[in-house]
Protein backbone atom coordinates (compact mmCIF):
# COMPACT_ATOMS: atom_id res chain seq x y z
CA UNK A 1 0.00 0.00 0.00
CA UNK A 2 2.65 2.21 0.72
CA UNK A 3 4.59 1.63 -2.48
CA UNK A 4 1.46 1.99 -4.11
CA UNK A 5 1.29 5.64 -2.82
CA UNK A 6 4.59 6.80 -3.42
CA UNK A 7 4.18 5.61 -6.89
CA UNK A 8 1.11 7.82 -7.52
CA UNK A 9 2.79 11.02 -5.55
CA UNK A 10 5.73 10.59 -7.96
CA UNK A 11 3.25 10.46 -10.89
CA UNK A 12 1.36 13.81 -9.71
CA UNK A 13 4.61 15.07 -9.48
CA UNK A 14 6.30 14.32 -12.66
CA UNK A 15 2.77 15.86 -14.12
CA UNK A 16 3.17 19.00 -12.15
CA UNK A 17 6.41 19.50 -13.10
CA UNK A 18 5.59 18.79 -17.13
CA UNK A 19 2.94 20.98 -16.89
CA UNK A 20 5.36 24.28 -15.14
CA UNK A 21 8.00 23.33 -17.83
CA UNK A 22 5.41 24.01 -20.78
CA UNK A 23 3.89 27.16 -19.53
CA UNK A 24 8.01 28.58 -19.11
CA UNK A 25 8.54 27.50 -22.35
CA UNK A 26 7.33 30.83 -24.17
CA UNK A 27 8.32 31.44 -27.69
CA UNK A 28 9.26 35.11 -28.53
CA UNK A 29 7.24 34.88 -31.79
CA UNK A 30 3.92 35.14 -30.15
CA UNK A 31 1.55 37.93 -31.83
CA UNK A 32 -1.95 39.64 -31.61
CA UNK A 33 -4.77 39.68 -33.75
CA UNK A 34 -5.25 43.64 -35.51
CA UNK A 35 -7.91 44.58 -37.69
CA UNK A 36 -7.87 47.60 -39.39
CA UNK A 37 -9.71 49.95 -37.61
CA UNK A 38 -12.32 52.60 -38.79
CA UNK A 39 -13.47 55.93 -37.24
CA UNK A 40 -17.06 57.56 -38.59
CA UNK A 41 -17.80 61.44 -37.81
CA UNK A 42 -19.35 64.52 -39.23
CA UNK A 43 -17.89 67.62 -40.64
CA UNK A 44 -20.90 69.47 -39.06
CA UNK A 45 -21.83 69.77 -35.66
CA UNK A 46 -25.60 68.62 -35.01
CA UNK A 47 -27.72 67.10 -32.00
CA UNK A 48 -27.91 63.21 -32.58
CA UNK A 49 -32.00 62.53 -34.15
CA UNK A 50 -31.60 58.94 -34.61
CA UNK A 51 -28.58 56.14 -34.46
CA UNK A 52 -29.87 53.17 -36.31
CA UNK A 53 -27.22 50.47 -35.59
CA UNK A 54 -26.16 48.55 -32.29
CA UNK A 55 -22.35 47.67 -31.30
CA UNK A 56 -21.66 44.54 -32.14
CA UNK A 57 -23.69 45.17 -35.64
CA UNK A 58 -22.33 44.56 -39.33
CA UNK A 59 -23.03 47.18 -41.69
CA UNK A 60 -22.30 47.21 -45.44
CA UNK A 61 -20.59 50.48 -47.17
CA UNK A 62 -23.25 53.13 -47.63
CA UNK A 63 -25.59 52.52 -45.20
CA UNK A 64 -27.16 54.81 -42.78
CA UNK A 65 -25.75 54.54 -39.32
CA UNK A 66 -27.11 57.77 -37.84
CA UNK A 67 -29.01 60.85 -38.75
CA UNK A 68 -28.25 64.35 -37.35
CA UNK A 69 -30.59 67.20 -36.74
CA UNK A 70 -29.09 70.66 -38.51
CA UNK A 71 -31.38 73.30 -38.35
CA UNK A 72 -28.47 76.09 -39.61
CA UNK A 73 -28.54 74.09 -43.01
CA UNK A 74 -32.07 75.16 -43.28
CA UNK A 75 -32.38 78.39 -42.81
CA UNK A 76 -29.26 78.92 -45.02
CA UNK A 77 -31.07 76.94 -47.97
CA UNK A 78 -33.42 79.98 -47.16
CA UNK A 79 -31.04 82.55 -48.03
CA UNK A 80 -29.25 80.67 -50.82
CA UNK A 81 -32.51 80.78 -52.95
CA UNK A 82 -33.45 83.98 -52.01
CA UNK A 83 -29.94 84.90 -53.41
CA UNK A 84 -30.66 83.06 -56.58
CA UNK A 85 -33.92 84.61 -57.15
CA UNK A 86 -31.85 88.02 -56.99
CA UNK A 87 -29.33 87.51 -58.66
CA UNK A 88 -31.07 86.46 -61.62
CA UNK A 89 -33.55 88.97 -61.71
CA UNK A 90 -30.49 91.26 -62.01
CA UNK A 91 -29.14 89.08 -64.61
CA UNK A 92 -32.10 88.76 -66.93
CA UNK A 93 -32.57 92.71 -66.80
CA UNK A 94 -29.26 93.14 -68.08
CA UNK A 95 -29.61 90.89 -70.21
CA UNK A 96 -33.22 91.87 -71.87
CA UNK A 97 -32.56 95.89 -71.46
CA UNK A 98 -35.57 98.25 -70.51
CA UNK A 99 -39.37 95.97 -70.22
CA UNK A 100 -42.11 96.95 -72.26
CA UNK A 101 -43.92 99.40 -70.16
CA UNK A 102 -40.29 101.41 -70.30
CA UNK A 103 -40.24 100.65 -74.10
CA UNK A 104 -44.11 102.12 -74.15
CA UNK A 105 -43.27 105.38 -71.76
CA UNK A 106 -40.51 106.12 -73.94
CA UNK A 107 -42.12 105.73 -77.69
CA UNK A 108 -44.90 108.09 -75.83
CA UNK A 109 -42.81 110.67 -75.39
CA UNK A 110 -41.30 110.65 -78.67
CA UNK A 111 -44.84 110.61 -80.23
CA UNK A 112 -45.64 114.03 -78.02
CA UNK A 113 -42.12 115.37 -79.03
CA UNK A 114 -42.85 114.61 -83.03
CA UNK A 115 -45.94 116.71 -82.54
CA UNK A 116 -44.19 119.73 -81.44
CA UNK A 117 -41.94 119.17 -83.83
CA UNK A 118 -44.94 119.12 -86.42
CA UNK A 119 -46.28 122.15 -84.84
CA UNK A 120 -43.27 123.80 -84.77
CA UNK A 121 -42.39 123.20 -88.61
CA UNK A 122 -45.76 124.68 -89.57
CA UNK A 123 -45.02 127.63 -87.30
CA UNK A 124 -41.95 128.38 -89.51
CA UNK A 125 -43.56 127.48 -92.83
CA UNK A 126 -45.66 130.46 -91.90
CA UNK A 127 -43.86 132.44 -90.53
CA UNK A 128 -41.48 132.38 -93.06
CA UNK A 129 -43.71 133.29 -95.87
CA UNK A 130 -44.94 136.12 -93.53
CA UNK A 131 -41.09 137.15 -93.26
CA UNK A 132 -41.03 137.01 -97.29
CA UNK A 133 -43.28 139.60 -97.34
CA UNK A 134 -42.25 142.02 -94.64
CA UNK A 135 -44.99 140.94 -92.28
CA UNK A 136 -42.66 140.02 -89.62
CA UNK A 137 -39.12 140.99 -88.10
CA UNK A 138 -35.95 138.75 -88.53
CA UNK A 139 -36.36 138.41 -84.93
CA UNK A 140 -39.70 136.64 -84.56
CA UNK A 141 -38.39 134.06 -87.48
CA UNK A 142 -35.51 133.28 -85.66
CA UNK A 143 -37.19 132.89 -82.50
CA UNK A 144 -39.78 130.34 -84.26
CA UNK A 145 -36.72 128.45 -85.67
CA UNK A 146 -34.59 128.40 -82.57
CA UNK A 147 -38.16 126.39 -81.36
CA UNK A 148 -38.17 124.18 -84.25
CA UNK A 149 -34.70 123.13 -84.07
CA UNK A 150 -34.76 122.24 -80.16
CA UNK A 151 -38.42 119.87 -81.18
CA UNK A 152 -35.62 118.45 -83.62
CA UNK A 153 -32.89 117.64 -80.76
CA UNK A 154 -35.48 116.12 -78.30
CA UNK A 155 -36.69 114.08 -80.97
CA UNK A 156 -33.51 112.68 -81.72
CA UNK A 157 -32.93 112.25 -78.52
CA UNK A 158 -35.42 110.32 -77.21
CA UNK A 159 -34.61 108.23 -80.28
CA UNK A 160 -31.19 107.47 -79.06
CA UNK A 161 -32.58 106.46 -75.11
CA UNK A 162 -34.85 104.35 -76.97
CA UNK A 163 -32.08 102.36 -79.06
CA UNK A 164 -30.24 102.24 -75.90
CA UNK A 165 -32.43 100.89 -73.33
CA UNK A 166 -33.67 98.64 -76.04
CA UNK A 167 -30.40 97.11 -76.22
CA UNK A 168 -28.31 94.43 -73.23
CA UNK A 169 -26.40 96.07 -70.60
CA UNK A 170 -22.62 95.99 -71.43
CA UNK A 171 -20.45 92.82 -71.57
CA UNK A 172 -18.66 94.27 -67.86
CA UNK A 173 -22.40 94.23 -66.46
CA UNK A 174 -23.36 91.26 -67.65
CA UNK A 175 -20.10 89.90 -66.58
CA UNK A 176 -20.92 90.85 -63.11
CA UNK A 177 -24.46 89.96 -63.31
CA UNK A 178 -23.57 86.32 -64.51
CA UNK A 179 -21.16 86.33 -61.86
CA UNK A 180 -23.27 86.53 -58.86
CA UNK A 181 -25.76 84.49 -59.81
CA UNK A 182 -23.17 81.93 -60.42
CA UNK A 183 -22.09 82.48 -56.74
CA UNK A 184 -25.40 82.29 -55.52
CA UNK A 185 -25.82 78.53 -57.15
CA UNK A 186 -22.28 77.50 -55.81
CA UNK A 187 -23.76 78.99 -52.18
CA UNK A 188 -26.78 77.10 -52.77
CA UNK A 189 -24.76 73.65 -53.65
CA UNK A 190 -22.50 73.99 -50.91
CA UNK A 191 -25.51 74.15 -48.28
CA UNK A 192 -27.02 71.55 -50.50
CA UNK A 193 -24.04 69.49 -49.70
CA UNK A 194 -23.65 70.10 -46.47
CA UNK A 195 -27.49 69.15 -45.80
CA UNK A 196 -26.19 65.46 -47.03
CA UNK A 197 -23.65 65.59 -43.97
CA UNK A 198 -26.69 64.86 -41.52
CA UNK A 199 -26.82 61.27 -42.98
CA UNK A 200 -24.09 59.26 -40.94
CA UNK A 201 -23.11 56.57 -43.57
CA UNK A 202 -20.53 54.24 -43.31
CA UNK A 203 -17.83 54.13 -45.25
CA UNK A 204 -16.69 50.27 -45.95
CA UNK A 205 -18.34 47.11 -44.97
CA UNK A 206 -17.61 46.81 -41.09
CA UNK A 207 -18.15 46.28 -37.67
CA UNK A 208 -19.51 48.49 -35.40
CA UNK A 209 -17.24 48.17 -32.03
CA UNK A 210 -18.19 51.30 -30.24
CA UNK A 211 -20.87 54.12 -30.77
CA UNK A 212 -19.91 57.44 -28.76
CA UNK A 213 -22.64 58.63 -28.12
CA UNK A 214 -26.50 58.73 -27.64
CA UNK A 215 -29.50 60.05 -29.26
CA UNK A 216 -30.62 63.68 -28.43
CA UNK A 217 -26.24 64.47 -27.47
CA UNK A 218 -24.66 67.12 -29.45
CA UNK A 219 -21.80 65.94 -31.83
CA UNK A 220 -19.02 68.46 -32.70
CA UNK A 221 -17.14 68.47 -36.22
CA UNK A 222 -14.47 65.52 -36.47
CA UNK A 223 -15.63 63.92 -33.20
CA UNK A 224 -15.98 60.21 -33.75
CA UNK A 225 -19.84 58.90 -33.42
CA UNK A 226 -18.69 55.38 -34.76
CA UNK A 227 -15.22 52.74 -34.38
CA UNK A 228 -15.02 49.77 -36.06
CA UNK A 229 -13.38 47.66 -37.15
CA UNK A 230 -13.25 46.93 -41.50
CA UNK A 231 -14.71 43.23 -42.77
CA UNK A 232 -12.14 41.13 -43.64
CA UNK A 233 -9.03 43.07 -42.86
CA UNK A 234 -7.72 40.73 -40.38
CA UNK A 235 -3.85 40.56 -40.00
CA UNK A 236 -1.08 39.46 -37.29
CA UNK A 237 1.49 41.90 -35.31
CA UNK A 238 4.33 40.35 -33.85
CA UNK A 239 6.95 42.27 -31.37
CA UNK A 240 10.42 41.00 -32.43
CA UNK A 241 14.11 42.37 -31.13
CA UNK A 242 16.79 43.22 -33.18
CA UNK A 243 18.82 40.03 -31.92
CA UNK A 244 15.77 38.05 -34.01
CA UNK A 245 14.55 40.25 -37.15
CA UNK A 246 17.43 39.40 -39.04
CA UNK A 247 15.62 35.92 -38.86
CA UNK A 248 12.60 37.75 -41.41
CA UNK A 249 12.60 39.36 -44.41
CA UNK A 250 9.79 40.92 -46.78
CA UNK A 251 7.64 38.78 -48.39
CA UNK A 252 8.46 35.84 -46.22
CA UNK A 253 5.88 33.05 -46.35
CA UNK A 254 5.39 31.90 -42.82
CA UNK A 255 2.53 29.86 -41.00
CA UNK A 256 0.14 31.20 -38.82
CA UNK A 257 -1.08 28.96 -35.22
CA UNK A 258 -4.48 29.83 -33.34
CA UNK A 259 -3.09 28.16 -29.83
CA UNK A 260 -6.73 27.58 -28.69
CA UNK A 261 -8.05 26.00 -31.82
CA UNK A 262 -4.63 24.57 -33.46
CA UNK A 263 -6.11 25.86 -36.83
CA UNK A 264 -3.09 26.80 -39.51
CA UNK A 265 -2.91 29.77 -41.15
CA UNK A 266 -0.53 30.75 -44.77
CA UNK A 267 0.66 34.07 -44.63
CA UNK A 268 3.26 36.51 -45.58
CA UNK A 269 5.08 39.14 -43.95
CA UNK A 270 4.68 42.71 -45.57
CA UNK A 271 5.78 45.05 -43.08
CA UNK A 272 9.02 45.44 -40.62
CA UNK A 273 9.12 48.73 -38.66
CA UNK A 274 11.20 49.78 -36.00
CA UNK A 275 8.81 50.65 -32.87
CA UNK A 276 9.64 53.81 -31.09
CA UNK A 277 11.71 53.27 -28.23
CA UNK A 278 8.36 53.55 -25.47
CA UNK A 279 6.52 51.20 -27.66
CA UNK A 280 4.83 47.71 -26.20
CA UNK A 281 5.64 45.00 -26.27
CA UNK A 282 3.26 42.41 -28.28
CA UNK A 283 4.88 39.06 -26.19
CA UNK A 284 3.84 38.15 -22.88
CA UNK A 285 7.60 37.08 -21.87
CA UNK A 286 9.71 38.74 -24.33
CA UNK A 287 13.21 37.32 -24.77
CA UNK A 288 14.85 40.45 -25.72
CA UNK A 289 17.88 42.36 -23.83
CA UNK A 290 17.00 45.95 -22.91
CA UNK A 291 19.30 47.67 -25.00
CA UNK A 292 18.09 46.17 -28.45
CA UNK A 293 15.41 47.74 -30.45
CA UNK A 294 12.06 46.58 -30.77
CA UNK A 295 10.45 45.80 -34.37
CA UNK A 296 7.09 45.32 -35.88
CA UNK A 297 5.82 42.51 -38.11
CA UNK A 298 2.99 43.00 -39.91
CA UNK A 299 1.64 39.43 -41.38
CA UNK A 300 -1.16 39.28 -43.59
CA UNK A 301 -2.93 36.00 -44.73
CA UNK A 302 -2.31 34.60 -48.11
CA UNK A 303 -5.61 32.15 -47.70
CA UNK A 304 -9.24 32.89 -47.33
CA UNK A 305 -9.88 32.53 -43.81
CA UNK A 306 -13.64 33.66 -43.90
CA UNK A 307 -14.69 30.87 -42.33
CA UNK A 308 -12.32 31.48 -39.39
CA UNK A 309 -12.75 33.31 -36.05
CA UNK A 310 -10.53 36.13 -34.94
CA UNK A 311 -11.03 38.71 -32.05
CA UNK A 312 -8.91 41.50 -31.38
CA UNK A 313 -5.48 41.08 -29.53
CA UNK A 314 -6.58 37.82 -29.85
CA UNK A 315 -2.58 35.61 -29.19
CA UNK A 316 -1.20 34.00 -32.39
CA UNK A 317 1.96 32.16 -33.08
CA UNK A 318 4.53 31.35 -35.57
CA UNK A 319 4.92 27.88 -36.25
Amino acid sequence: MKLFRNIVTGFVAIIALSSCGNDSSITPFRGKVKFETISVSSKLAGRIDKVYVEEGQTVKKGDTLALLNIPEVNAKLVQAEGAITSAKGQFNMASNGATVEQLNQINGQIDAGRAQLNFAQQSYNRLQAMYNDSLVTGQQLDEVKMKLDMAKANIAALEAKRSEVGKSARVEQLDQAKGQLDRAIGAKEEVLAAADEKFIIAPADMSIETISLQEGELLTPGYALFNGYKNNSVYFRFTIPESKVYDFELGKPLTIVNPYTEEEIEAKITAIKQLPGYADITSTAPLYELSESIYELKVVPTEEILQQKFYMNATILIK
